[in-house]
């Protein structure tokens, strides 16, 4: 997965307007290792591993797993 289609799917989870950066910026992720997922993208956690932690986290259905 890329970065774009990461960010894509995080807009069709949380929504445009920046929402989904914002949230992307605060929210701390315990399978992150306690870190945001800006954080974890910046120190260069492959974004599908990132998604899938998202996906957890938000209780998103298998469909947009």
């Amino acid at each position: 997965m890329r970065h774009t289609e990461f960010w894509e799917r995080m807009e069709q989870a949380l929504g445009s307007g920046g929402y989904a950066r914002h949230w992307s910026d605060q929210h701390v992720i315990a399978s992150l290792g306690g870190r945001t997922v800006s954080e974890a993208l910046d120190a260069g956690m492959p974004p599908k591993a990132v998604w899938r932690a998202v996906w957890e986290t938000l209780e998103l259905p298998a469909s947009q797993r």
